[in-house]
């Protein structure tokens, strides 16, 4: 179970990344249906000055590559904890196919380019755009390993922070993108579903921690992005083969949505293993994916599959050992309203299902177990473009006895962000 996880998150990662990009734009954008047409009418001076930071260009080059290096910044305090997922997933995984994917978004694009395929940009342009990317995230990188001295999981060296095997994946796959996503979305797919590789690779080899790879990414994302506003502002038009599409048009719509759901639990209570024995748990991770399909702008029915875990404080002390881990699914109705036709405040109502693993708490054998449960939440999301929303939750959740021999249901609060794609 927990493998399947790992594919399915390894399968809807690019995804979702792909849809953040800002070459692949829905080609009937320009055309307007006749309800959006209405809706538009509706929106206030306010709401339309709320929602048009969106349309600049720098907002555009930065609004994928920020919000990963600020969570893979956030997320570091809680790295040791991401890191017990992976050993529970694949202990002993260990596989060099990294060191070559890293460098195959990049092949594909000189290669489509060399066959004569139509690119955005003439070669001399490419080379001096992806020659200031490349130096751009070189030097991040290579700063940031020698000044911060992080050691890896596996101890090999201190050059941890951040991850140059997935800044490298995601800087050419950007570059790909650029150059080649306006053909088929199917190039960026590609592209970046090996760049996403690459990253739970290096995870799962135990090289990075998820910080290292998070913050990598966006390196990656941002150095090409700046590499090509750099070399736009030198050429401009000269080289130029295909212009980047216009902003498209924004209005309400259904807010139905499919996407990633990560972040942090928050213990509210005790684990008690009997009515005499209680121990306190530290935060933990949760890790998985969520959707809903909206019958109008307010209200939906959809729902979440997590895989997650908390930590045992025992004598005092976290211990790394001793963790529950558990599989949750939930359904039920969301609600949606909408400030703007990019903002929006959404809450839900789940009847959730948690499958508890057996665990060890200092010495004593607690056996799996599986009950109902409750959750609800509040989030708060931002439509970055037609088909990409990006937002922040905190939920909480009451899930069922994990001991048999206990009557204390165990709450949790979980603070998070998700990124989905809007359908």
């Amino acid at each position: 179970m927990k493998k399947l996880f790992l594919v399915f998150i390894l399968m809807v990662s690019p995804v979702v990344l792909l849809a953040m990009t800002p070459e692949n734009r829905d080609k009937d954008s320009a055309s307007v249906d006749s309800s959006m047409a209405i809706d538009s009418v509706r929106v206030t001076h306010f709401q339309k000055s709320l929602d048009g930071m969106s349309g600049s260009r720098l907002f555009r080059s930065t609004y994928l590559g920020v919000p990963l290096i600020v969570g893979g910044l956030i997320e570091k305090h809680q790295d040791s904890k991401f890191r017990k997922l992976r050993n529970d997933f694949m202990p002993r995984f260990h596989r060099d196919l990294d060191n070559y994917m890293q460098f195959a978004p990049a092949a594909v694009m000189v290669g489509l380019k060399a066959m004569g395929v139509p690119s955005r940009s003439s070669w001399g342009r490419i080379i001096t755009s992806d020659a200031f990317s490349v130096a751009i995230f070189t030097g991040v990188v290579q700063g940031l390993k020698n000044s911060t001295h992080i050691m890896r999981p596996d101890g090999s060296d201190n050059h941890s922070f951040p991850s140059g095997h997935t800044a490298t994946a995601f800087a050419m796959a950007t570059m790909l993108s650029k150059e080649y996503g306006h053909i088929s979305p199917w190039i960026s797919v590609g592209g970046y579903s090996v760049a996403t590789a690459t990253g739970l690779m290096r995870m799962a080899n135990n090289k990075h921690w998820l910080s290292d790879v998070m913050v990598g990414a966006g390196v990656g994302i941002l150095s090409t992005e700046f590499g090509y506003w750099l070399a736009d502002l030198i050429y401009k038009d000269k080289g130029l083969n295909v212009k980047d599409a216009p902003e498209e048009y924004i209005g309400y719509s259904k807010p139905s949505f499919f996407g990633i759901y990560m972040g942090f639990n928050i213990p509210l209570s005790n684990f008690d293993v009997s009515e005499d024995v209680a121990y306190k748990t530290s935060n933990g991770t949760v890790l998985g994916a969520e959707g809903a399909y909206f019958f109008n702008r307010y209200i939906g029915i959809g729902g979440r599959a997590t895989i997650s875990n908390l930590q045992f404080i025992v004598n005092g002390y976290e211990a790394p050992e001793n963790t529950l881990d558990s599989y949750t699914f939930s359904a039920g109705p969301y609600f949606n309203l909408p400030i703007t036709p990019r903002w929006s405040v959404g809450t839900k109502t789940l009847a959730s299902y948690t499958r508890y693993q057996s665990t060890n708490i200092g010495g004593v054998y607690v056996p799996r177990n599986a009950g109902w449960g409750f959750g609800t939440g509040l989030n708060i999301d931002y439509r970055v473009r037609k088909h990409l929303g990006i937002g922040v939750f905190l939920d909480y959740n009451i899930q069922p006895l994990h001991s048999q021999f206990s009557d204390e249901f165990v709450h949790t609060m979980t603070l998070g962000a998700r990124a989905t794609i809007r359908f």
